[in-house]
């Protein structure tokens, strides 16, 4: 399964990424600077432990983890959620993350040569897609 994710990605293109901020109450002056944040990204893997980082201009958000195991996350903004992350039917994971009061589902979708990435809060959903590096 690794072979299928672990490389690294660059950003391609977004949609409704404003709409999503606002639905996680993230204040307006952030939304204007997080919604044009081209972020590029990185799956590694040894053993049974996963790192996911997100490459953002001017910082790096890394979370570790087990499959199927839920952790502690501190997201870039400061908020703290646990987070599970399992894989998904055919080249996929699906990332909960939750502080209590909101839900957020995050699906990596890897098939094909472009890795699409669905956040889900509500039934408002934004998307990254990424291309594969070699």
């Amino acid at each position: 399964m690794a072979e299928n994710f672990t490389r690294s990605y660059t950003y391609k293109s977004s949609e409704n990424v404003e709409e999503f901020l606002k639905v996680l109450g993230v204040p307006d002056d952030k939304i204007a600077q997080w919604s044009k944040v081209q972020p590029n990204g990185e799956i590694s893997k040894q053993g049974d432990k996963w790192t996911i980082k997100t490459i953002m201009a001017d910082k790096t958000h890394e979370i570790n983890f087990e499959l199927g195991k839920e952790f502690d996350e501190t997201q870039p903004d400061g908020t703290k959620v646990k987070t599970t992350i399992v894989k998904g039917e055919d080249k996929q994971l699906i990332q909960t993350q939750t502080d209590g009061k909101i839900e957020v589902k995050i699906v990596r979708d890897f098939n094909g040569p472009e890795v699409v990435t669905t956040a889900t809060v509500g039934s408002v959903k934004a998307k990254w897609v990424y291309t594969k590096n070699a």
